[in-house]
């Protein structure tokens, strides 16, 4: 993989794709949680010192190829801003008349952010004649989207083929730091797997279990697992399809709750009891591990050098639900060991407690990541060689 120290940027047009695709809060419609902003930080500022004409291209939510107004980047051009330290113009579309324009009056060493590239189907059929026009804009493309690294989109593997391309700093980080934990992790490695589906995670488990030494379990997706040992599971959410096939996955590595937090309903003032797995009522709905669980997660932990978490162990958007991903979030922000976390709703929790500081590495990419974990050649870094 090419990295920036492979290519000439300085006094060139730089097109750099990036993960903007930010949570935003439905009332107010601003950004709540610019870290994927501020994770291309380091790239931007080394462009831009190197007196690049920096134009960002990105996806923002799932628009499906047609103009989505509240999908715009105009709506958070400011929180860009703010993170960058600069004025960030803005261009209506990606490609084009209106795109051309805006990057010949950008100054030198300036930012500009083009309009989402979801917006146009082209995007996700990576459409070759689509990734020629994003790239007649620019001199060179450095990819710092290591989120979207799985897709193989126009503005993250095609556009590649045309112009001159490395890596952003990001994105040579996320790759070099994830092969590490891949191929030479320091071991006792423990792994917290969590999440709603087990269906999407069992590859990364399969894949995980002959290298760790515990692999513990929580999230919707341990009920599926639950299920397996014949225990009631009321009506958690569960695949009872898969049953059957995570019967194969049972080993004393593989550890799952042995008490939860049920309710009778999703909401934050609901009811809550703590149960053991075995007393689960059939109008419960398992919605957090238990203390229990909890202490046996945290036991297990101890000794271990390397721990990977990917996935929350219950609904921790509700306080009521949220005691077991925020305990273990202490648990591992206070461990000696090498800690990676990764997946949105992981790092979105540890953010919460104000724990970021403490952990080792912390992933941009959810899906990505998966995928890397699991040995899957991804489309976004094969473009980089």
């Amino acid at each position: 993989m090419k990295t920036l120290s492979d290519i000439d940027i300085a006094n060139k047009i730089v097109l750099l794709r990036v993960d903007f695709n930010v949570p935003v809060d439905d009332e107010t419609g601003q950004v709540a949680d610019t870290s994927r902003i501020e994770a291309t930080l380091p790239t931007i500022t080394y462009l831009r010192e190197h007196n690049a004409k920096v134009v960002l291209l990105a996806h923002f939510g799932r628009p499906k190829g047609e103009v989505v107004e509240k999908l715009r980047f105009k709506n958070i051009i400011p929180a860009v801003s703010k993170v960058l330290g600069t004025e960030v113009h803005y261009a209506e579309d990606c490609v084009g008349e209106v795109a051309q324009q805006a990057v010949d009056a950008l100054p030198d060493g300036g930012v500009l952010l083009l309009e989402n590239v979801r917006f146009h189907k082209a995007e996700k059929e990576n459409d070759p004649e689509f990734a020629k026009q994003l790239a007649s804009l620019g001199d060179v493309y450095v990819n710092d989207a290591f989120g979207a690294a799985h897709r193989a989109h126009a503005s993250i593997a095609g556009i590649a083929e045309h112009l001159p391309h490395a890596a952003g700093l990001l994105m040579q980080n996320e790759v070099e730091e994830l092969t590490k934990l891949v191929e030479n992790p320091e071991k006792p490695v423990v792994a917290i797997i969590g999440g709603s589906k087990i269906s999407t995670k069992m590859n990364l488990i399969t894949s995980l279990l002959p290298k760790v030494e515990y692999l513990l379990l929580g999230g919707a997706l341990a009920n599926t697992v639950l299920m397996a040992q014949n225990h009631k599971v009321g009506k958690s959410l569960v695949e009872e399809e898969l049953a059957g096939t995570v019967k194969d996955l049972l080993s004393n590595k593989l550890r799952v709750p042995v008490d939860v937090v049920v309710a009778k309903e999703i909401k934050e003032d609901a009811e809550t009891r703590v149960v053991g797995v075995g007393a689960v009522e059939d109008d419960d709905i398992i919605l957090d591990i238990g203390p229990d669980t909890v202490k046996m997660y945290v036991d297990s932990m101890e000794g271990a050098n390397t721990i990977l978490w990917n996935g929350p162990m219950g609904v921790f958007e509700m306080e009521a639900f949220a005691m077991g991903t925020y305990h273990l979030a202490k648990e591992v922000a206070n461990s000696s060991a090498y800690s990676v976390l990764g997946g949105g709703e992981t790092v979105s929790a540890v953010n919460k407690v104000g724990l970021e500081d403490k952990i080792s590495f912390i992933s941009t990419g959810g899906g990505a990541m998966l995928e890397f974990m699991e040995g899957n050649e991804l489309p976004g870094i094969k473009a980089l060689d």
